[in-house]
Protein backbone atom coordinates (compact mmCIF):
# COMPACT_ATOMS: atom_id res chain seq x y z
CA UNK A 1 0.00 0.00 0.00
CA UNK A 2 1.18 3.58 -0.94
CA UNK A 3 2.21 5.46 1.74
CA UNK A 4 0.46 7.74 1.49
CA UNK A 5 -2.94 5.63 1.47
CA UNK A 6 -4.72 5.52 5.22
CA UNK A 7 -7.34 2.95 4.19
CA UNK A 8 -9.43 1.73 1.24
CA UNK A 9 -13.24 1.26 1.04
CA UNK A 10 -14.78 -0.32 -1.78
CA UNK A 11 -12.38 0.46 -4.16
CA UNK A 12 -11.60 4.04 -2.77
CA UNK A 13 -8.24 5.13 -1.48
CA UNK A 14 -8.60 7.23 1.05
CA UNK A 15 -5.07 9.63 1.24
CA UNK A 16 -4.04 12.37 4.25
CA UNK A 17 -5.45 14.91 1.39
CA UNK A 18 -8.61 13.54 1.63
CA UNK A 19 -8.82 13.42 5.00
CA UNK A 20 -8.09 16.98 5.66
CA UNK A 21 -10.56 18.08 3.07
CA UNK A 22 -13.14 16.07 5.00
CA UNK A 23 -11.92 18.16 7.98
CA UNK A 24 -12.44 20.89 6.37
CA UNK A 25 -16.35 20.10 4.67
CA UNK A 26 -17.15 19.58 8.26
CA UNK A 27 -15.83 22.80 8.99
CA UNK A 28 -17.61 24.35 6.86
CA UNK A 29 -20.63 22.73 7.65
CA UNK A 30 -20.78 22.59 11.23
CA UNK A 31 -24.34 22.23 12.37
CA UNK A 32 -24.47 19.65 9.31
CA UNK A 33 -25.72 15.96 9.83
CA UNK A 34 -23.71 12.83 8.84
CA UNK A 35 -26.49 12.11 6.16
CA UNK A 36 -26.42 15.87 4.92
CA UNK A 37 -22.36 15.64 5.22
CA UNK A 38 -22.25 12.64 2.73
CA UNK A 39 -24.59 14.38 0.51
CA UNK A 40 -21.95 17.31 0.48
CA UNK A 41 -18.93 15.10 0.00
CA UNK A 42 -20.84 13.54 -3.14
CA UNK A 43 -20.88 16.64 -5.04
CA UNK A 44 -18.04 18.28 -4.15
CA UNK A 45 -16.13 14.94 -5.34
CA UNK A 46 -18.66 14.13 -8.28
CA UNK A 47 -19.62 10.55 -6.33
CA UNK A 48 -22.85 10.41 -8.74
CA UNK A 49 -24.31 7.23 -10.49
CA UNK A 50 -24.73 7.92 -14.22
CA UNK A 51 -28.67 8.43 -13.32
CA UNK A 52 -27.53 11.33 -11.85
CA UNK A 53 -28.22 9.91 -7.87
CA UNK A 54 -25.52 10.68 -5.53
CA UNK A 55 -23.65 7.91 -4.58
CA UNK A 56 -24.60 8.89 -0.88
CA UNK A 57 -24.28 5.55 0.92
CA UNK A 58 -20.85 5.00 -1.07
CA UNK A 59 -19.97 8.28 0.89
CA UNK A 60 -21.56 7.63 4.41
CA UNK A 61 -19.72 4.29 4.72
CA UNK A 62 -16.47 5.65 3.35
CA UNK A 63 -17.00 8.74 6.37
CA UNK A 64 -18.09 6.29 9.04
CA UNK A 65 -15.39 3.64 7.93
CA UNK A 66 -12.66 6.87 8.92
CA UNK A 67 -14.41 7.90 11.50
CA UNK A 68 -14.32 4.68 13.46
CA UNK A 69 -11.10 4.29 12.81
CA UNK A 70 -9.94 7.38 14.25
CA UNK A 71 -9.04 9.36 11.09
CA UNK A 72 -11.74 11.48 11.32
CA UNK A 73 -14.67 12.74 13.75
CA UNK A 74 -18.29 12.54 12.44
CA UNK A 75 -21.12 14.35 14.38
CA UNK A 76 -22.99 12.41 16.53
CA UNK A 77 -25.39 11.00 15.13
CA UNK A 78 -29.05 12.41 15.82
CA UNK A 79 -31.28 9.43 15.96
CA UNK A 80 -30.86 5.87 15.56
CA UNK A 81 -31.55 4.62 12.15
CA UNK A 82 -32.58 0.85 11.84
CA UNK A 83 -30.32 -0.85 9.05
CA UNK A 84 -32.56 -2.65 6.80
CA UNK A 85 -29.78 -4.57 5.60
CA UNK A 86 -28.90 -5.84 9.49
CA UNK A 87 -32.24 -5.96 11.02
CA UNK A 88 -34.65 -6.96 7.83
CA UNK A 89 -37.41 -9.18 8.32
CA UNK A 90 -37.72 -11.92 6.05
CA UNK A 91 -40.53 -11.93 3.15
CA UNK A 92 -43.63 -13.49 4.22
CA UNK A 93 -45.09 -16.25 2.22
CA UNK A 94 -47.52 -15.26 -0.55
CA UNK A 95 -49.26 -18.31 -1.96
CA UNK A 96 -49.13 -18.33 -5.64
CA UNK A 97 -50.51 -20.96 -7.49
CA UNK A 98 -48.41 -24.42 -7.07
CA UNK A 99 -50.19 -26.35 -9.83
CA UNK A 100 -47.77 -28.50 -11.48
CA UNK A 101 -46.75 -27.01 -15.36
CA UNK A 102 -45.15 -29.97 -16.95
CA UNK A 103 -45.43 -29.93 -20.62
CA UNK A 104 -42.98 -28.62 -23.51
CA UNK A 105 -41.64 -25.43 -24.03
CA UNK A 106 -43.57 -24.52 -27.01
CA UNK A 107 -46.67 -25.04 -24.91
CA UNK A 108 -46.27 -22.74 -22.54
CA UNK A 109 -45.30 -20.10 -25.03
CA UNK A 110 -45.44 -16.48 -25.31
CA UNK A 111 -43.99 -15.92 -22.19
CA UNK A 112 -44.09 -12.78 -20.74
CA UNK A 113 -41.07 -11.14 -18.77
CA UNK A 114 -41.49 -7.99 -16.28
CA UNK A 115 -39.55 -5.58 -14.28
CA UNK A 116 -41.22 -6.11 -11.07
CA UNK A 117 -38.76 -3.54 -9.19
CA UNK A 118 -40.87 -0.92 -7.12
CA UNK A 119 -43.74 -2.62 -9.12
CA UNK A 120 -46.16 -4.52 -6.41
CA UNK A 121 -45.40 -7.46 -7.75
CA UNK A 122 -42.02 -7.09 -6.31
CA UNK A 123 -43.27 -8.43 -2.80
CA UNK A 124 -44.57 -11.76 -4.53
CA UNK A 125 -40.84 -12.08 -6.11
CA UNK A 126 -38.96 -11.60 -2.72
CA UNK A 127 -41.45 -14.03 -1.12
CA UNK A 128 -40.86 -16.84 -4.27
CA UNK A 129 -37.15 -16.17 -3.63
CA UNK A 130 -37.01 -16.12 -0.12
CA UNK A 131 -39.02 -19.95 0.27
CA UNK A 132 -37.57 -21.73 -2.85
CA UNK A 133 -34.49 -20.36 -3.57
CA UNK A 134 -31.66 -22.35 -2.10
CA UNK A 135 -29.81 -19.37 -1.21
CA UNK A 136 -33.03 -17.65 0.00
CA UNK A 137 -33.30 -13.73 0.02
CA UNK A 138 -30.86 -11.30 0.39
CA UNK A 139 -31.36 -7.32 -0.61
CA UNK A 140 -29.01 -6.66 -3.95
CA UNK A 141 -27.29 -3.81 -3.36
CA UNK A 142 -25.68 -1.32 -6.02
CA UNK A 143 -27.50 -1.05 -9.24
CA UNK A 144 -30.31 -3.93 -9.84
CA UNK A 145 -32.97 -5.04 -11.52
CA UNK A 146 -35.72 -8.09 -10.78
CA UNK A 147 -37.93 -9.83 -12.98
CA UNK A 148 -40.33 -12.16 -12.97
CA UNK A 149 -41.39 -14.93 -15.43
CA UNK A 150 -45.36 -15.33 -16.74
CA UNK A 151 -47.11 -17.59 -18.46
CA UNK A 152 -50.68 -17.48 -18.89
CA UNK A 153 -50.61 -14.81 -15.89
CA UNK A 154 -48.75 -17.22 -13.80
CA UNK A 155 -45.28 -16.92 -12.23
CA UNK A 156 -42.94 -19.57 -13.49
CA UNK A 157 -39.35 -17.90 -12.83
CA UNK A 158 -37.57 -15.65 -11.49
CA UNK A 159 -34.11 -13.71 -11.83
CA UNK A 160 -32.51 -10.84 -9.70
CA UNK A 161 -29.44 -8.84 -11.46
CA UNK A 162 -27.06 -6.71 -9.41
CA UNK A 163 -23.90 -4.26 -9.16
CA UNK A 164 -20.52 -6.79 -10.36
CA UNK A 165 -18.57 -8.33 -7.57
CA UNK A 166 -15.17 -5.81 -7.51
CA UNK A 167 -12.79 -8.27 -8.06
CA UNK A 168 -12.91 -11.74 -9.86
CA UNK A 169 -9.24 -13.19 -11.32
CA UNK A 170 -10.74 -14.96 -14.22
CA UNK A 171 -13.14 -12.66 -15.57
CA UNK A 172 -10.66 -9.73 -15.02
CA UNK A 173 -8.80 -11.79 -17.10
CA UNK A 174 -10.41 -12.77 -19.77
CA UNK A 175 -11.64 -9.07 -20.34
CA UNK A 176 -8.30 -8.11 -20.27
CA UNK A 177 -8.30 -4.78 -18.19
CA UNK A 178 -6.10 -3.68 -15.66
CA UNK A 179 -6.98 -2.13 -12.43
CA UNK A 180 -8.05 1.42 -13.70
CA UNK A 181 -9.93 -0.26 -16.34
CA UNK A 182 -11.91 -2.33 -14.03
CA UNK A 183 -12.99 0.81 -11.57
CA UNK A 184 -14.50 2.32 -15.02
CA UNK A 185 -16.03 -0.57 -16.46
CA UNK A 186 -17.56 -2.20 -13.69
CA UNK A 187 -20.91 -0.32 -14.22
CA UNK A 188 -20.86 -2.49 -17.64
CA UNK A 189 -21.51 -5.91 -16.07
CA UNK A 190 -24.75 -6.98 -14.20
CA UNK A 191 -24.71 -10.03 -12.23
CA UNK A 192 -27.13 -12.99 -12.09
CA UNK A 193 -27.33 -13.34 -8.75
CA UNK A 194 -30.52 -15.38 -8.52
CA UNK A 195 -32.15 -17.36 -11.11
CA UNK A 196 -35.46 -19.46 -9.90
CA UNK A 197 -37.76 -21.61 -12.07
CA UNK A 198 -40.18 -22.66 -9.51
CA UNK A 199 -40.18 -26.08 -8.53
CA UNK A 200 -43.48 -27.33 -9.73
CA UNK A 201 -42.43 -26.24 -13.02
CA UNK A 202 -41.05 -29.07 -15.49
CA UNK A 203 -39.98 -27.49 -18.67
CA UNK A 204 -37.48 -28.74 -20.52
CA UNK A 205 -34.77 -26.14 -21.79
CA UNK A 206 -36.67 -23.58 -20.02
CA UNK A 207 -34.03 -22.27 -18.33
CA UNK A 208 -31.73 -21.62 -21.39
CA UNK A 209 -34.24 -20.29 -23.40
CA UNK A 210 -34.62 -17.48 -20.73
CA UNK A 211 -31.61 -16.79 -20.59
CA UNK A 212 -31.49 -16.07 -23.73
CA UNK A 213 -34.26 -13.82 -23.24
CA UNK A 214 -33.13 -11.92 -20.75
CA UNK A 215 -29.73 -11.36 -22.61
CA UNK A 216 -31.29 -9.66 -25.57
CA UNK A 217 -33.82 -7.41 -23.04
CA UNK A 218 -31.76 -6.45 -19.82
CA UNK A 219 -29.08 -3.54 -21.58
CA UNK A 220 -32.25 -1.86 -22.64
CA UNK A 221 -33.77 -2.25 -18.83
CA UNK A 222 -30.77 -0.76 -17.61
CA UNK A 223 -30.19 1.92 -19.28
CA UNK A 224 -33.83 2.93 -18.63
CA UNK A 225 -33.04 2.88 -15.54
CA UNK A 226 -29.47 4.16 -14.71
CA UNK A 227 -29.00 5.48 -17.83
CA UNK A 228 -26.08 3.53 -19.04
CA UNK A 229 -25.70 0.33 -21.31
CA UNK A 230 -24.74 -3.67 -20.21
CA UNK A 231 -21.65 -5.08 -22.53
CA UNK A 232 -21.27 -7.97 -19.76
CA UNK A 233 -23.12 -10.70 -18.03
CA UNK A 234 -21.64 -13.10 -15.26
CA UNK A 235 -23.11 -15.70 -12.17
CA UNK A 236 -21.48 -18.14 -10.15
CA UNK A 237 -22.52 -21.34 -9.92
CA UNK A 238 -21.80 -23.40 -6.88
CA UNK A 239 -20.11 -26.51 -8.22
CA UNK A 240 -21.06 -28.83 -5.41
CA UNK A 241 -24.68 -28.38 -6.73
CA UNK A 242 -25.12 -27.95 -9.91
CA UNK A 243 -23.06 -28.21 -13.55
CA UNK A 244 -24.09 -25.22 -15.03
CA UNK A 245 -26.02 -27.03 -17.56
CA UNK A 246 -28.53 -24.15 -18.57
CA UNK A 247 -25.70 -21.66 -18.82
CA UNK A 248 -23.84 -23.71 -21.09
CA UNK A 249 -26.50 -24.05 -23.57
CA UNK A 250 -27.69 -21.11 -23.53
CA UNK A 251 -23.88 -20.11 -24.90
CA UNK A 252 -22.37 -18.75 -21.51
CA UNK A 253 -18.58 -19.05 -21.67
CA UNK A 254 -17.48 -20.73 -18.47
CA UNK A 255 -14.48 -18.39 -17.42
CA UNK A 256 -12.50 -20.01 -14.34
CA UNK A 257 -13.28 -21.11 -11.07
CA UNK A 258 -13.20 -18.90 -7.64
CA UNK A 259 -10.79 -19.77 -4.69
CA UNK A 260 -13.04 -20.82 -2.51
CA UNK A 261 -11.77 -17.90 0.46
CA UNK A 262 -13.92 -14.71 0.88
CA UNK A 263 -12.63 -11.62 0.21
CA UNK A 264 -11.50 -10.77 3.86
CA UNK A 265 -10.39 -14.66 4.03
CA UNK A 266 -6.21 -13.54 4.99
CA UNK A 267 -4.78 -16.83 5.20
CA UNK A 268 -4.98 -18.49 1.89
CA UNK A 269 -8.19 -20.98 3.45
CA UNK A 270 -10.78 -22.15 1.45
CA UNK A 271 -13.91 -21.58 3.47
CA UNK A 272 -16.73 -21.78 1.07
CA UNK A 273 -17.62 -23.96 -1.78
CA UNK A 274 -15.92 -23.58 -5.09
CA UNK A 275 -17.87 -21.57 -7.08
CA UNK A 276 -17.62 -21.52 -11.32
CA UNK A 277 -17.65 -18.38 -13.20
CA UNK A 278 -19.83 -17.96 -16.09
CA UNK A 279 -19.76 -15.14 -18.46
CA UNK A 280 -21.53 -13.80 -21.71
CA UNK A 281 -20.35 -10.80 -23.49
CA UNK A 282 -23.48 -9.21 -24.44
CA UNK A 283 -21.79 -6.93 -27.62
CA UNK A 284 -18.63 -8.53 -30.01
CA UNK A 285 -16.63 -5.41 -29.39
CA UNK A 286 -17.07 -5.65 -25.62
CA UNK A 287 -13.68 -5.00 -24.78
CA UNK A 288 -12.93 -1.92 -26.37
CA UNK A 289 -15.87 -0.81 -24.82
CA UNK A 290 -15.10 -1.82 -21.23
CA UNK A 291 -11.21 -0.68 -21.86
CA UNK A 292 -10.41 2.34 -21.55
CA UNK A 293 -14.72 3.76 -20.84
Amino acid sequence: MEKNIILTYRGKNATKEDITFIDELMAKHPNASRNALSKELCKAWNWIQANGSLRDMVARGFMLKLHREGHITLPPPRRKVNNPFVNRTPPPEIKVDQTLIETDLSRIKPLEIRQVKRSEQEKIFNSLIHHHHYLGYCHPVGEQLKYMVYTQNRPIACFSWSSAPRHIGARDRYIGWNKDDRVQGLQYIAYNSRFLILPWVKVPHLASHLLGLMAKNISRDWENVYNHPLYFLETFVDTERFLGTCYKAGNWIYLGDTTGRGKNEKNHIKTRSIKAIWGYPLTRDFRSRMIGS
